[in-house]
């Protein structure tokens, strides 16, 4: 496997370096960490004051030393026998040079922390993180615990969701995992009742009705991912919840004291690539351990 790790020296990026550092990587996986540095003009518009300008050169240099000290660090954390461990330094804006250098190593998955340096810490999820999430063309695992011994994968029946269990029975860090799969049906009023006044007795039955079979589809469904994860080996169980898809997921994993949150998102091109869509979204920002965000390959344009 490649593997690219992004690193800023924070304290998340601290837990990335962390979790990758206890995965069970198979033999000869290449590790490639990064931070990247942006010294480019527009850091220096607005009111700075002169001699920060003039000294914009002395700034880049203890940039670069500091970025080559946090990157010795993760260096040191995470060699081991089995593992092919390089750094970099990279330039420019960091979501930006951190997507570029993933593709430019073909990498299989980018690592990330939930948070980076400065005030944007007091969000749950940072812009750089979260950037990278949506324009990343491979799965990312934004990092918040130290372990992918318990999974939880969101089923929801589709495309993208079945390349999530796909990748999971597929890669072999995930061999000794515990999976949950869990099924969460958020049913609102079927468009063919007409849009009825709330609590009408006249479609309440219709509706019962074709709430009750969409959970069944999504019981069955999930039985099957269970079955096909079973036969590659895997401890897999399934669980079937009603309601908020974002809320179920989250409180499902706090249940489960699961390590990671396997989500699938689609690959779309265009404005609709920028928009992860409010579950994952809410899931990214509330989750109480990491989250592997699966995109589905783009379609052909």
């Amino acid at each position: 496997m490649r593997v690219l790790v992004a690193t800023d020296g924070s304290p998340s990026a601290g837990h990335a370096v962390d979790l990758v550092a206890g995965i069970p990587w198979p033999s000869g996986t290449e590790v490639h960490v990064v931070e990247s540095i942006d010294t480019s003009p527009a850091l220096f518009e607005g009111p700075w004051p002169v001699i920060a300008v003039d000294q914009a050169e002395t700034f880049e240099t203890q940039l670069v030393q500091i970025a080559g000290d946090v990157l010795d660090h993760a260096r040191t954390r995470l060699e081991r026998p089995g593992l092919d461990v390089s750094t970099d330094i990279l330039r420019g804006r960091p979501a930006t040079a951190i997507i570029d250098a993933a593709a430019a190593m073909r990498a299989d998955l980018i690592v990330v922390g939930s948070r980076g340096h400065g005030t944007i810490e007091s969000m749950l999820l940072g812009s750089v993180s979260a950037e990278v999430v949506d324009h990343a063309g491979v799965p990312v695992l934004v990092a918040r615990g130290s372990t992918v011994r318990r999974v939880l994968l969101a089923w929801d029946g589709s495309s993208c969701a079945r390349v999530a269990a796909d990748l999971l029975r597929a890669w072999p860090i995930f061999t000794e995992s515990t999976v949950r799969v869990l099924s969460v049906v958020d049913f609102e009023v079927p468009w063919w009742t007409g849009f009825p006044v709330p609590g009408s007795s006249q479609t309440a039955s219709l509706y019962f009705e074709a709430a009750a079979k969409s959970s069944r589809d999504h019981e069955e469904a999930a039985r099957t991912v269970v079955d096909d994860l079973r036969a590659a080996g895997l401890d897999a169980a399934g669980e079937h919840r009603d309601g908020d898809a974002a809320t179920e997921i989250i409180v499902a994993a706090r249940t489960f004291d699961a390590g990671l949150i396997v989500l699938g998102t689609h690959g779309r091109t265009g404005l609709a690539r920028l928009l992860l869509g409010s579950v994952a979204r809410n899931v990214l920002h509330h989750a109480p351990c990491s989250v592997l965000m699966v995109r589905e390959p783009a379609s052909p344009t």
